[in-house]
């Protein structure tokens, strides 16, 4: 389908939407991540990894330091940031592409912003720390906002989500009026349906298959399929062959952002899907 364009604002920088699909990088370091805990924990494998994925193309790098693997146990505070800070000591200026940071603790937040990062990227859409929307605002830093449904824990018990994109449309516009009211600029923010968070397999598929319908949120729309489990095949390269389709799916039907680990493969199967995406166009 058609995107429409936009200009996400970051702090110092705008970035612009719509023309191709951008590419954010994953960044885990984490002991526990789902597909590459414990690789990059060390500052120096970090740095390198974030240089690695830049000249691959990547548009954003988005650093995590607390896995929300199907499961997975919250961490405290002062355990992220023990994590968190000495990567980001390392990366600060020295790359050429914007910082995000996944957390969803506002005081985390403040201090990555502090350390350079240019998006706070909240796994829960504010909805475990709504102070984290003020922190951002006061840095005129980029926010993605991401539905969530239950938490880690509880993920595995949750039923089928009645109503999938009616409900993931009406609480993502909820998040978005509870950042405007905290002073953010809607043209800083992103949101993401949170495929994965909570939704059962055939659900993110559907999520998939519908994402136009969160284009009447009109607001730019990032997509995290990525090693997710419903794509999860017998081997890492089938897993990543399923990656791909599940980004050019989203390409396709509207995502303008899309969250990757293989950034030089998915890269150029975006690529393809952006062709394909601009010829519909022009017909």
């Amino acid at each position: 389908m058609p995107r429409r364009r936009f200009e996400w604002r970051l702090r110092d920088k705008t970035l612009q939407l719509g023309d191709r699909t951008l590419v954010i990088g994953v960044l885990n370091v984490t002991p526990d991540s789902f597909s590459d805990g414990g690789k990059f924990t060390d500052p120096d494998r970090a740095f390198a990894h974030a240089v690695e994925l830049e000249e691959e193309g990547a548009d954003l790098i988005d650093v995590g330091a607390e896995s929300t693997r199907p499961g997975s146990a919250r961490i405290s505070e002062a355990e992220e940031l023990r994590r968190l800070v000495p990567v980001l000591k390392r990366l600060r200026n020295k790359l050429a592409v914007p910082i995000s940071v996944d957390t969803y603790k506002a005081a985390v937040a403040e201090k990555a912003l502090e350390l350079g990062a240019d998006v706070i990227n909240d796994p829960s859409a504010l909805t475990f720390d709504p102070e984290l929307a003020r922190k951002a605002s006061q840095a005129n830093a980029g926010l993605i906002l991401n539905h969530m449904r239950g938490t880690p824990q509880t993920w595995a018990k949750l039923p089928p989500l009645k109503n999938l994109m009616r409900t993931i449309t009406s609480e993502l516009d909820a998040s978005v009026h509870r950042a405007v009211n905290t002073g953010i600029d809607r043209r800083q923010i992103v949101i993401d349906p949170g495929i994965g968070f909570g939704k059962r397999k055939e659900q993110n598929a559907e999520i998939l298959a519908r994402l136009g319908e969160l284009a009447r949120l009109e607001l730019p729309i990032l997509i995290g399929a990525s090693r997710k489990h419903f794509l999860v095949k017998d081997s890492p390269r089938l897993t990543e062959f399923a990656s791909a389709a599940a980004a050019v799916a989203a390409v396709l039907n509207g995502a303008h952002l899309v969250r990757v680990h293989d950034v030089k493969a998915m890269r150029a199967a975006i690529e393809v899907a952006d062709e394909i995406a601009r010829s519909e166009m022009e017909q």
